[in-house]
């Protein structure tokens, strides 16, 4: 007979490690996760060291890849997001040349400060999402300034009856939400850029994302996913430390209930991502 275990029941790091070795790397240190820090408006943008030039095309698919595995902490555009720093401000990248800074560190992960290793990434893939990194940050140090500002009024182009077409038709929103239910006055609650964000990067974190892996005995154990991509997932132990986990290893599945809105980063348009925000606007 199978039985479901939840997390705090069993010591899913010894249980699985033993059962595939190999399969998960060393925990990373308990930091806790500091919050994220804004750059002053006195501060002005680094400069980039090295001019460099990259195809359309390398940048394109360098936008897609990028909002798919990094925008839910970075931001859409590389420009901050809920947990992570404003990449059109990095020295890192600023000193970077075609990939010799950013490429190791975006293999390796930064794991102290919670950003997890995409060290499966082929050598386009990676080169992509540098091309689109040197793209933004050239695009915003061009603005000059400091902390960006956006009033409610410069994100109202689109329009909120095409916007509810996509939220009920092709976007398949409402499969999830409803305008009289869990969205019912949003547009009230939440206005101008952070609706936006909202609609982008909805939950903050990835707390409700559960990993349940089927053990060979046929028994089930569950444990909160912090990070995943194709190859890996990486979870919490009993401890509260990282684990990072080959999916070859050993079956896994994951729940997610953000996971279509991940997925709809690299869908969206320019247009659609306006037209819903003007269709959330009118649900006061």
């Amino acid at each position: 007979m199978k039985n479901n275990t939840t997390l705090p029941t069993i010591l899913i790091g010894g249980v699985l490690m033993s059962l595939a070795p190999g399969a998960f790397g060393q925990p990373n240190s308990q930091a806790p996760t500091r919050p994220r820090t804004q750059s002053p408006a006195s501060s002005p943008r680094p400069k980039s060291a090295t001019p460099q030039t990259y195809t359309a095309g390398q940048i394109r698919d360098g936008e897609v890849r990028f909002g798919a595995q990094c925008g839910f902490c970075h931001g859409k555009d590389a420009a901050g997001g809920e947990t992570g720093p404003d990449l059109t401000r990095s020295e890192l990248v600023a000193q970077d040349d075609h990939g010799d800074k950013a490429g190791p560190v975006i293999r390796a992960g930064r794991p102290n400060k919670g950003m997890p290793a995409f060290d499966s990434l082929s050598e386009d893939e990676l080169n992509a999402i540098v091309a689109f990194l040197h793209s933004q940050f050239d695009k915003f140090a061009a603005l000059g300034g400091g902390r960006r500002s956006v009033e409610p009024a410069d994100l109202a182009t689109g329009s909120a009856a095409t916007g509810r077409d996509y939220f009920n038709g092709n976007g398949k929103c409402s499969s999830c939400h409803s305008a009289t239910g869990d969205l019912a006055g949003i547009g009230k609650r939440v206005q101008g850029l952070n609706l936006l964000r909202r609609l982008l990067y909805p939950g903050g974190n990835r707390d409700s994302a559960t990993a349940t892996f089927l053990l060979p005995s046929g028994e089930k154990v569950v444990a909160p996913v912090t990070s995943e991509d194709d190859f890996s997932v990486t979870v919490l132990d009993p401890l509260g430390a990282r684990q990072t986990y080959r999916k070859s290893a050993v079956k896994v599945k994951i729940e997610d209930p953000l996971s279509a809105h991940f997925d709809q980063l690299g869908r969206y348009t320019d247009a659609d991502m306006h037209n819903v925000y003007a269709y959330l606007e009118t649900l006061k």
